[in-house]
């Protein structure tokens, strides 16, 4: 089953095989959203900030996962924020006792799964349409997470219609994808170079990027088939 959810600026789709799971999701993003939250109110530059942030004092998880995963790729911790809501959901999810757990939170998705799911690629504009790819049966959660310059509301400083990052740290893989889409210009060339932005970087496993007529992959990505990317699906306000 799934379930399109917002709340406030949050907006995810969630799935799962069961209710309670779903209702495990929800719980959670309004837990995490309400520390984050609080924490802002003490310290607004924290949600300001487009460089690394240092944490003073007592913080809760969240606030920590995001400014270790921001700091590393050199950026802002709010980089993270919708990885790391999304990972917080599926591991309620899975302490909820399941097995199949999907949240998309505007594009960067943390997902466990015990079968085979397929995922397209949405670029916007961008002529490389259909395209999509085959996340295989695992136990662990896993992060696949996307920034744009040409789609969405989330800041980038990059021209990519798609970076997509390939991380099992869904924190990591959602800053990083920021950082490569802020890294890729107009062309072949940037396509190309964009990924000395998370070459060096522990953790990432791979990456795709998608710029104009030009599609880049890096790393350990799984093949590209043709999909039937619909719309309707893609997790959006």
């Amino acid at each position: 089953m799934k379930e399109h959810y917002r709340l406030k600026e949050t907006i995810v789709t969630i799935q799962a095989d069961e209710r309670a799971h779903i209702e495990a999701a929800k719980e959670e993003i309004l837990c995490q959203r309400m520390e984050l939250e609080r924490y802002i109110s003490l310290d607004p530059f924290f949600r300001m900030s487009l460089e690394p942030y240092c944490i003073r004092g007592e913080a809760p998880e969240i606030v920590k996962r995001m400014v270790t995963a921001a700091s590393i790729m050199g950026i802002g911790p709010m980089s993270a924020v919708a990885g790391t809501i999304s990972a917080f959901a599926v591991e309620a999810m899975v302490e909820a006792g399941a097995s199949f757990a999907i949240v998309d939170n505007g594009g960067d998705i943390a997902i466990i799964n015990d079968r085979p799911v397929v995922m397209g690629i949405y670029a916007g504009d961008s002529p490389v349409k259909d395209l999509g790819f085959t996340i295989v049966e695992r136990d662990t959660i896993t992060g696949v997470c996307t920034s744009s310059g040409t789609v969405g509301p989330s800041i980038s400083f990059g021209m990519a219609d798609a970076a997509v990052i390939f991380s099992d740290d869904v924190p990591l893989a959602d800053s990083a994808a920021t950082a490569l889409g802020n890294a890729t210009g107009l062309g072949k060339d940037a396509v190309e170079s964009s990924f000395s932005a998370v070459r060096d970087i522990p953790g990432i496993k791979g990456a795709i990027v998608v710029q104009g007529e030009y599609i880049g992959l890096w790393g350990e990505v799984p093949p590209l088939r043709r999909v039937n990317v619909k719309f309707d699906c893609i997790t959006k306000g």
